[in-house]
């Protein structure tokens, strides 16, 4: 029986290498290599009916983005567009199999803002800084790096880098102009209470809260002493071949300096404006990146070990982990469709999913959020 075990372990490894063999990797500046779904066994009708579902149902809110933040965070007390905005375009996308296109739609070389999807590259950063040993661990205390004030305090003091990138740390404080409480307050129990609640202990409960992913980066900037957005072309997006047309943007205001030389804190989305803006193919090419384990053809760009750990669930959330979205049982579960899917998501319909089990990239754009589902399943039924 343990014989019998270890050859199906063999058989199963080789047939996961051998389809990553067979992954494709677009050069720079070259037009991506598409196959027809049928050379996959992928039925191209079923293919067309969730694309047609994607071109369909278009994110309801403005395409003048300014508008359309400022409609959605509405009820936040203080919100206001702090960073830069731009108008979006409509909807967008590609659908990878082993790297080859198999789908797009609209204009996937359109750059536009992504928003909470800047918060996966935001992580990435992180992962970066420790396969660098600039962090030794993510279960660290921050104030072990950051000394500024920023994580003084009986409770500021016990948060941790995992605590700010599950967003559990429930951080107390003010950056940039944003308050942590005032950020995607309760709808109950009125902004007093919220104001001067009983903080929870760091990796308790899960919040999700610009102001302290902004934490984050602002802590990773210091960390690595220099402008998250060159760590990220220069560790990660110059090596996988993306264009030179995507930006990271921070707000007006948020400079810091370090070794003498002002910096702009860069934010983990466009909750305010800011953020990274960027095309659908070079999203693409971050997903595939994470379908292959971290490796671009065989260059290893962020490790295998740091993916492991970003798309492991957080204790207080199943769903979520180092900034990923996870497909577990869950709130947020996709029914029917694998639990080993994990995504990134921003607001206004900006998803890559990455699906290992069908060595498969998705990435839309501008989709209705909660039509994502449903697409994902057409997807899938175009499988079978």
């Amino acid at each position: 029986m343990h014989s019998v075990k270890l050859l199906f372990f063999f058989i199963l490894c080789s047939s996961l290498l051998t389809a990553q063999e067979n992954y494709y990797f677009p050069e720079r500046n070259t037009e991506w290599a598409e196959k027809p779904s049928k050379e996959f066994k992928i039925n191209s009708n079923k293919l067309l009916e969730a694309v047609d579902l994607a071109k369909n149902n278009e994110y309801s809110g403005s395409r003048d983005l300014r508008i359309a933040i400022l409609k959605g965070f509405e009820r936040e007390p203080f919100h206001e567009i702090l960073g830069p905005t731009k108008k979006r375009g409509g909807p967008a996308g590609m659908i990878l199999k082993n790297g080859y296109v198999i789908a797009k739609w609209g204009d996937i070389k359109r750059v536009d803002m992504t928003f909470s999807v800047t918060k996966s590259f935001l992580s990435t950063v992180a992962g970066l800084a420790e396969d660098n040993s600039l962090i030794a661990s993510t279960s660290d205390k921050v104030n072990q790096y950051v000394w500024d004030g920023t994580f003084d305090g009986e409770h500021n003091g016990k948060i941790t880098w995992e605590h700010l990138l599950q967003q559990n740390s429930d951080w107390s404080g003010e950056l940039w102009g944003g308050k942590d409480w005032a950020d995607r307050p309760p709808k109950k129990g009125g902004l007093d209470n919220w104001k001067f609640r009983k903080l929870n202990e760091p990796g308790t409960v899960m919040e999700y809260n610009d102001v302290r992913v902004n934490v984050l980066a602002y802590s990773l900037t210091h960390v690595w002493r220099k402008p998250l957005p060159m760590v990220l072309k220069e560790q990660l997006m110059d090596k996988i071949g993306a264009s030179t047309t995507w930006r990271w943007h921070g707000y007006e205001q948020a400079w810091t300096e370090i070794d003498g030389i002002q910096m702009k804190s860069v934010t983990g989305g466009g909750h305010s404006g800011a953020g990274i803006f960027i095309s659908a193919e070079d999203m693409a090419r971050f997903g595939l990146l994470f379908l292959n384990n971290g490796k671009w053809q065989n260059r290893q760009i962020i490790s295998e070990q740091w993916i492991q750990k970003a798309i492991k669930s957080s204790i207080p959330n199943v769903n979520y982990g180092y900034m990923w979205w996870l497909n577990k049982m869950g709130n947020r579960h996709w029914e029917g469709l694998s639990e080993d899917i994990y995504y990134a998501a921003g607001f206004g319909g900006n998803f890559i999913v990455i699906d290992q089990e069908n060595d498969m990239v998705v990435v839309t754009r501008w989709l209705e959020p909660n039509m994502i589902g449903e697409f994902m399943s057409k997807v899938n039924a175009s499988l079978n």
